[in-house]
């Protein structure tokens, strides 16, 4: 059975590995499919299919874009993409408008509850400026001892609520759909149990997700328990969406799961891959 793991970071955006990197790590654990999915950025994709012909892996081109749906960020992955798409890049171009804005404040609140010199902090674990984020602050934030690890940053700073929390008005559903259907790509919705949602409000975001384009969902992520696993396998069936599997890798010893590591997709699914000549 083959080894396919299609939703991954390098540090084109919050991942702190480059894109040969990621590559290798994911070759030496055994994928045979691999993803490079970084956030609202595509100038990681010639480097990673590079690396990954050099060690014989099949890749995907894809993607993660950034969504505002009701009030929260939802991440939709698109898969098999034309990276030159000039829809998709436009699109993800001004997605990326207004993050160092966002860093900026984010910084000031972070400095009015004692935590000065955030956005210098978070900038050094930047490998595009265009791309700061949370990611990156919580990196400064374990590094400066105000806390323990980056889940405890989570837990504790940039979430709503908290110090340092300062939303941003993503790309809409129906454009981020849009821009991936046009570079030939395929969306799928990541690690649907990140969200929180009632499941009144869910399915109504499914449903919308089906009518603009979508037709996947991310079933076995790194994100999400065994239980989870069973319990989106049952959304996808019921919903008629395609699964898709990938471990959300973002560094060594920072992500729950690594490359290649996730067992297979449930039975009785549609693999978003099912037509595909692998």
């Amino acid at each position: 059975m083959r080894n396919i793991d299609l939703h991954c970071h390098s540090n084109i955006s919050d991942g702190t590995l480059t894109p040969a990197a990621v590559a290798a790590r994911a070759h030496a654990n055994g994928v045979d499919v691999w993803a490079l999915t970084d956030h609202d950025e595509l100038d990681g994709i010639p480097e990673a299919r590079e690396a990954a012909g050099d060690f014989g892996m099949r890749y995907v081109p894809g993607v993660e874009i950034s969504v505002t749906w009701a009030g929260q960020t939802i991440h939709i992955v698109g898969l098999r993409i034309d990276e030159t798409n000039a829809d998709l890049m436009q699109g993800l171009a001004a997605t990326r408008g207004g993050r160092a804005a966002r860093a900026e404040e984010m910084a000031q609140q972070l400095a009015a509850v004692g935590i000065p010199g955030a956005y210098e902090g978070a900038l050094r674990f930047v490998g595009n400026p265009d791309l700061i984020s949370r990611t990156h602050f919580a990196r400064f934030l374990v590094e400066s001892g105000v806390c323990a690890d980056v889940p405890d940053v989570f837990k504790n700073y940039l979430v709503d609520g908290k110090p340092g929390f300062v939303p941003h008005r993503w790309a809409t559903l129906q454009n981020a759909v849009q821009w991936i259907r046009n570079a030939g790509g395929v969306a799928i919705i990541a690690h649907p149990g990140r969200y929180h949602f009632t499941d009144l409000a869910f399915d109504a975001f499914v449903q919308e997700f089906k009518q603009v384009g979508g037709v996947g969902m991310e079933v076995v992520t790194g994100s999400h328990t065994p239980e989870q696993y069973d319990y989106y396998a049952g959304v996808a069936r019921t919903h008629g969406l395609l699964a898709s599997r990938g471990s959300d890798f973002h560094g060594p010893g920072e992500s729950r799961i690594d490359l290649g590591a996730l067992p297979p997709l449930p039975p009785g699914l549609t693999p978003v891959w099912h037509d595909w000549a692998l």
